[in-house]
């Protein structure tokens, strides 16, 4: 189905959950964030392909070092992002999008506004992280 999104769109609570306008809505906000995700990746992978370093001074080469080694964890951060990026989308076209996954419940617009990847409502997350805490701590 293709759905045509008014330029000023925004999702509102007054209209129906995960209509077709909101379900598009977000579709197109998770395809341009991946978009941004990838273009920033070709830039990184551009920059790093420019040559060595070339840098005489030791305190100069290892700054450069570390600004490249925190641009590609960032980089890896990114890539796992994209791949969640993706799995929301797939979850817009199989219609479980905007769904609590262990409760079923609606998300909220605000919090996927927010986080539009976002799998558990705030409630499920926050019982979640809590008993990956207490796990953890034991």
């Amino acid at each position: 189905m293709l759905v045509t999104l008014p330029p000023d769109y925004k999702p509102s609570d007054a209209e129906e959950f995960m209509n077709p306008l909101q379900q598009e809505y977000f579709r197109q906000k998770l395809l341009r964030w991946r978009q941004d995700l990838l273009r920033e990746a070709g830039e990184t992978l551009s920059s790093l392909s420019e040559g060595g370093i070339t840098e005489a001074d030791l305190t100069d080469r290892a700054s450069v070092e570390t600004d490249r080694a925190l641009e590609l964890r960032t980089r890896d951060r990114a890539r796992k992002l994209i791949s969640k990026i993706d799995q929301a989308i797939e979850r817009i076209e199989n219609g479980t999008y905007g769904y609590c996954e262990e409760t079923g419940e609606p998300i909220g617009l605000r919090r996927l506004e927010a986080r539009p990847i976002a799998t558990m409502s705030i409630e499920a997350q926050e019982r979640h992280e809590k008993m990956e805490k207490v796990h953890r701590d034991d």
